[in-house]
């Protein structure tokens, strides 16, 4: 707990009205913050991907408050990781007014090398209230291929590019520019990903400006007081959300197809969620060890994240995040599983797997509290990156996708989507528009696939087919997975259509779509699918009217509808009424 709270008896002496405008204002910051660096920086991958989170950190690295639109991936820890760091590093009196550090260490953040954390400490008349951080996916930090992070084959850290160590990149208030120059060079895109760094060092420093703004206004006791009450009514909603669960062990399993290197040996998530009425433990029992290729993560950026993560969107979903929260809350798992990985192990792709993982620990509670939880979703990324030389401008470029699919269904409604996973929250797809001017390819199809949502008597959420023409040769790096396991249906529910794809070669020629690198040629084509949500209970429960509606909207074919839900439908003027 930080030194500098005050007793409960000093929170309840402060104006509660004034109480109430100091949290609203602390919350607002970040959301503020966010929309500038989405408005200023220069990459797809900020400005339309969202790959970042902001957020305000008290004075020993807890956090405070959260962005709305934060990637969800980042909710959990990894900006008050970052600070904790820099406080070990350089203490509290070595981190100067004006000052701000950055950090991408694995052994500190658990996550992949492109995630930087910056932050900067926000003192008044020499006090440390606390930091402004932000988080951002680098688009290139050096390695073995463009995109570092990206190569689905690294076996090891050093091939995914720099590590930074925390460090200053700016030292009471004046730019260090030996750091930018480093940075700089260690990338392919350099104006790309300086016009992200000026972005995010903008962002460092107007929140740092405007959280010093309400302690002048509002004095360091209520500013204080205020992150008291954050996290003393954090701890206590999720600590009744917590009660509410009836106490016992639940589980749940899933796996992955591979590793990209070991082809064919699945990663096995086998989770046991422990309630007993105070605490909930999340137990990473039986997971598959860390793996050769990349997929892998630190213990914190790995379990203790994706448990977070889950535990927020079940029980506290409405509420701003704060490290309060999971006060009450146990991760356990063993040292060397590709959740708690050491920091030699690639971890490039680690985050690739954080939906699934989330969607297992919700699948554990599906005993507990049935009228919440949700069938399977789509549960991947669907990483494909497409790189080259353009020949139209002679420029290098990289283009990261990503896919959306569908989400599971509820106990008393249809699965919503296509959206992204679980752990992207709500990051928009990149307009076709946007891709085809920018990249030498074109988007041929982007559809719904029909019959891909698991039937039940609430069906899932449709997955998408998208169809890549390549304008020339180009590399296809491609982390494609959750083929062999379907997102599970429940309570009698059918599970979704899995994700899959193929590369059609120009002669004809067809490959199956695999993790891994491939060159592709002028007029070749990647054809890749989304996986559907899991339906929830059983098909022959299925209203009619819901089913010929389905039909009509070309959600469910009339073979669908026959094969799935064992109803014959007409075809032509009558479709969609009963045979």
């Amino acid at each position: 707990m930080n030194k500098m709270l005050p007793s409960r008896a000093a929170v309840s002496a402060v104006d509660p009205i004034e109480l109430q405008i100091i949290r609203q204002r602390l919350i607002a910051i970040p959301n503020l913050i966010e929309k500038n660096i989405e408005r200023t920086a220069f990459s797809l991958l900020v400005q339309e991907y969202k790959d970042y989170a902001v957020g305000f950190v008290d004075a020993c690295g807890q956090l405070v408050t959260q962005s709305r639109y934060s990637l969800p991936a980042f909710v959990a820890n990894a900006l008050g990781l970052g600070v904790r760091s820099g406080l070990a590093t350089f203490g509290e009196e070595g981190m100067r007014d004006g000052d701000v550090f950055f950090v991408s260490d694995a052994e500190v953040l658990g996550g992949h090398l492109n995630d930087i954390c910056m932050f900067t400490p926000i003192r008044i008349d020499g006090a440390l209230i606390g930091f402004f951080a932000v988080i951002v996916h680098w688009i290139d930090i050096g390695g073995a291929t463009a995109g570092s992070c990206l190569a689905p084959t690294a076996t090891e850290l050093a091939q995914e590019g720099i590590q930074y160590p925390v460090m200053r990149l700016v030292q009471e208030g004046r730019r260090l520019d030996d750091i930018f120059r480093l940075i700089a060079k260690n990338t392919r895109f350099p104006q790309l990903l300086m016009g992200d760094v000026e972005a995010q060092l903008g962002g460092c420093v107007m929140g740092r400006e405007l959280v010093g703004e309400v302690v002048e206004q509002h004095g360091q006791a209520g500013i204080l007081a205020a992150i008291e009450a954050m996290r003393v009514d954090s701890r206590q909603n999720m600590a009744r959300a917590i009660r509410a669960v009836p106490p016992g062990t639940y589980t749940a399993s899933s796996f992955f197809d591979d590793d990209g290197i070991a082809l064919d040996q699945p990663i096995n998530v086998n989770v046991k969620v422990i309630a007993d009425g105070e605490t909930l433990t999340v137990d990473f029992y039986d997971v598959s060890d860390q793996v050769p290729g990349p997929f892998n993560s630190g213990r914190d950026g790995g379990a203790v994240a994706t448990a977070r993560m889950a535990l927020k969107f079940l029980l506290s979903s409405s509420t701003p995040v704060n490290e309060g929260e999971f006060d009450n809350i146990r991760v356990e798992i063993p040292e060397g599983k590709f959740l708690s990985a050491n920091a030699e192990a690639p971890h490039g792709s680690g985050p690739n797997t954080h939906a699934s993982v989330v969607d297992t620990i919700l699948r554990a509670f599906h005993e507990a509290l049935p009228d919440m939880v949700p069938a399977g979703h789509h549960g991947i990324f669907g990483t494909h990156t497409i790189t080259g030389v353009d020949e139209r401008t002679g420029q290098r470029f990289l283009c990261m996708d990503a896919m959306s699919g569908g989400w599971g269904a509820f106990s008393n409604s249809d699965g919503p989507g296509p959206f992204r996973s679980t752990a992207h929250g709500d990051v928009r797809d990149v307009p076709v528009e946007i891709q085809e001017a920018l990249y030498p390819y074109r988007i041929e199809t982007k559809r719904l696939r029909e019959d891909s949502g698991g039937a039940g008597r609430f069906r899932g959420g449709l997955g998408i087919e998208k169809v890549y023409r390549f304008l020339q040769p180009l590399t296809l790096m491609n982390k494609l997975d959750r083929t062999k396991c379907p997102p599970w249906g429940l309570a009698g529910g059918a599970p979704g259509e899995p994700a899959g794809g193929e590369v059609i070669r120009a002669s004809g020629e067809r490959h199956p779509l695999r993790k891994g690198v491939l060159a592709v040629g002028r007029d070749d084509r990647l054809v890749i699918s989304s996986g559907g949500g899991g339906g929830h209970g059983p098909a022959s429960e299925r209203e009619a009217d819901r089913l010929n509606a389905d039909v009509l909207e070309g959600y469910v074919t009339v073979a669908g509808a026959l094969r799935d839900y064992g109803v014959a439908l007409k075809t032509g003027a009558d479709q969609g009424q009963e045979s």
